[in-house]
């Protein structure tokens, strides 16, 4: 086995509504310290029994259980986990989130939760089972199934997360006021729907996904700091500062010296695009 190594596999009809993407990683480090993006909320199984932890983009700092449900994320955050590293895990699209967990996604902000505490011990056994499965097909198939068995019934929300989605897929630079007349929500309806199914507002997701994929662009060299800004940015500083916040990296770090993981996301998702959501590949 190489020293790190990151799979993706796209989740099936059946699990799309609820999963972004399912990833396997492994590491063959003494210890794993490195950044990840602001994000959907999480799924995770470690495989490996080192002791793990989360820096928030609050600062604040939390265990990760064997089995555990990161929510929403408002900005990059740190990862640090001693050694063999070995996790499965899947993203959590808003469909998923209102028909798994239920809650207002904006109480799980930058937060963990041990996923026993949401499931029961239905996710023990998965993880017992990931351990012994030969590939990451097959580790896909357990989670599907784990997955299913715990979904609710088809979320009525669905419909806006689609639109949802599309608004802020469509665009460099999302505008409000075109999700508004997409919805026909007023703002005060489109705040407290977003944050309950995406764990933050409007505004926040606009900015969150305005960098990321400014930062993909540049990584990829596919376009320059001074086209970027007309993407919605103030000046050259705007634009750094946003980068930096949702990914941990300036514009110099992503072209320069990515950090590993931002390098592997990069390159695997954009690898995606026309096989998964435009947000997901393009980000």
């Amino acid at each position: 086995m190489t020293a790190v190594q990151l799979e993706y596999a796209v989740p099936d009809a059946g699990a799309a509504e609820w999963v972004t993407l399912f990833y396997h990683f492994r590491a063959d480090v003494p210890m794993l310290e490195d950044t990840e993006r602001a994000d959907h909320a999480q799924l995770r199984f470690r495989i490996s029994d080192g002791a793990a932890e989360y820096r928030m983009p609050d600062g604040s700092i939390h265990p990760a259980p064997q089995v555990h449900v990161i929510g929403p994320t408002s900005g990059a955050m740190r990862v640090k986990v001693a050694g063999p590293v070995h996790v499965f895990g899947c993203g959590i699209t808003p469909a998923g989130w209102a028909a798994l967990i239920g809650n207002d996604a904006s109480t799980m902000l930058n937060c963990v939760l041990d996923a026993r505490d949401l499931f029961g011990l239905a996710t023990d056994d998965a993880r017992a089972r990931l351990a012994q499965a030969p590939d990451t097909k097959a580790m896909v198939a357990i989670a599907e199934t784990l997955i299913a068995s715990l979904a609710r019934a088809a979320s009525p929300d669905a419909a806006f997360v689609r639109l949802v989605d599309d608004w802020l897929a469509a665009s460099a630079s999302p505008e409000i006021s075109a999700l508004a007349a997409a919805t026909g929500l007023s703002d005060r309806q489109l705040e407290r729907k977003c944050k309950a199914l995406y764990g933050a507002p409007p505004k926040l997701l606009a900015r969150k996904y305005r960098a990321l994929k400014a930062a993909v662009a540049f990584a990829e060299r596919k376009a320059t700091l001074d086209e970027l800004l007309d993407r919605g940015f103030y000046d050259q500083s705007h634009l750094i500062r946003e980068m930096k916040q949702f990914t941990g990296c300036t514009p110099r770090q992503l072209q320069e010296e990515p950090t590993l993981l931002a390098q592997l996301t990069i390159s695997q998702r954009s690898a995606l695009q026309g096989q998964v959501n435009p947000l997901i590949s393009d980000t």
